[in-house]
């Protein structure tokens, strides 16, 4: 009798442990790119936090928006943190999700390739030094470059002490890489129906 209550118990813990895993926090390193309804062109444009608990979605934004998805009672809608709907749309496949709110969309890349970092838990990898800024600020040099023909744009950008290293497709856009001559930091340029999108500061590899 008293083994057969052991084994019960172990049982319960058991399964107590396995219930319990599906609860933590899924939190993952993304790219995120912020659309005002009906706009062709990104607000906001650089890596983010994406996160799943128990149905709830939250995207935290590298300038501090935030945004938490509550599942409503249909498959792929959800109310956001003020209670406006929302809805998931699909799209991208296997490279992410978006997500359509009242005013704007929102596009979540799992790939973070062109800002120099692997996607997975934000707590994995090296800390970048002190000095460096971080991956994703805006470059404030550049930041009147914003939504400019990227033709017409280069040679200012090379006047101001940048230089050019390379540029590969991603998605819909164009990333190119430079490098801030004063500094040596890395600077990425987002470009997207033939404007820049975003300038940012990228990983020190800047690749």
């Amino acid at each position: 009798m008293k083994h057969s209550n052991i084994i019960l118990a172990l049982t319960i813990a058991y399964c107590s442990f396995s219930l319990a895993k599906p609860a933590q926090a899924d939190t993952i390193t993304a790219r995120c790119d912020v659309y005002p309804k009906g706009e062709d062109r990104a607000t906001s444009s650089g890596l983010c936090t994406y996160s799943q608990r128990q149905g709830v979605i939250g995207i935290q934004l590298k300038n501090g928006k935030r945004y938490d998805l509550v599942p409503a009672n249909q498959p792929n809608h959800y109310r956001d943190q003020n209670g406006r709907a929302a809805y998931q749309q699909s799209g991208l496949g296997d490279k992410g999700q978006i997500f359509r709110l009242v005013n704007e969309s929102i596009y979540v890349y799992w790939d973070t390739a062109p800002y120099g970092q692997s996607s997975g838990n934000v707590n994995s990898g090296t800390m970048a030094t002190s000095s460096a800024p971080e991956v994703g600020t805006p470059v404030a040099p550049l930041s009147d470059l914003v939504g400019a023909k990227a033709g017409q744009a280069e040679e200012i950008i090379k006047q101001r002490g940048y230089n050019f290293l390379s540029a590969k497709p991603s998605g819909d856009a164009m990333y190119s890489y430079w490098r801030e001559a004063k500094t040596n930091y890395c600077v990425i340029i987002r470009t997207a129906n033939g404007r820049y999108d975003s300038i940012v500061y990228g990983s020190s590899s800047c690749n």
